[in-house]
């Protein structure tokens, strides 16, 4: 019962645009969080991330777990792909990383520009997360599933093209150099 009067609480996430402010700050929800759900969702809810670890571990949800699932083969998937393009090797610890992950990062890895691919990428992680979104609208599920795309969502609007370009620039100028990055950061 308690979820039903969280989740009527939380404005909707859907058709949103990259360019629009969100609706609730992920300290709102995590306040709303500890107000309605028990100890061991508000646990569940804190192993929520965008970088899961490479081994898997069970957080408590099969939502949650299918999303780490998924994003272990993306990562894989990009290393994969980065290091086959550059003729180097890249331990996928004997994973078998599923075509439409390795399609994705080809893609990705393909684009000229870095902000495009991650953009790409982005809406690529908010379609497999829909693919996991629960039915019942009204469950723990759905409220883990909320605090994933919450997170997807502030990930995206944390990038500055202007800044990512100039890092980039400085990056590559230095590979091309010969110098050091770190060096150069100093």
């Amino acid at each position: 019962m308690a979820e039903y009067y969280l989740i009527s609480q939380l404005p909707s996430l859907d058709g949103i645009s990259e360019n629009t402010s969100l609706p609730i700050s992920e300290e709102r929800f995590t306040e709303l969080c500890k107000r309605f759900l028990g100890k061991k969702s508000q646990d569940v809810l804190k192993s929520i991330t965008l970088s899961p670890p490479k081994t898997s571990e069970s957080s408590g949800s099969a939502l949650i777990d299918a999303w780490n699932e998924s994003e272990r083969n993306l990562r894989f998937a990009l290393g994969k792909v980065r290091a086959d393009k550059m003729k180097k090797t890249f331990d996928t610890e004997n994973r078998i990383i599923p075509v439409e992950y390795i399609k994705a990062a080809n893609v990705a890895i393909e684009m000229e520009n870095p902000m495009m691919a991650e953009e790409y990428l982005n809406r690529y992680r908010l379609e497999i997360l829909e693919t996991l979104r629960p039915i019942d609208s009204f469950s723990t599920d759905y409220i883990f599933y909320y605090g994933l795309k919450l997170k997807l969502l502030l990930r995206i609007r944390q990038f500055d093209t202007k800044v990512g370009e100039k890092a980039y620039r400085k990056i590559y100028n230095s590979i091309i150099n010969g110098d050091s990055w770190r060096q150069n950061n100093d």
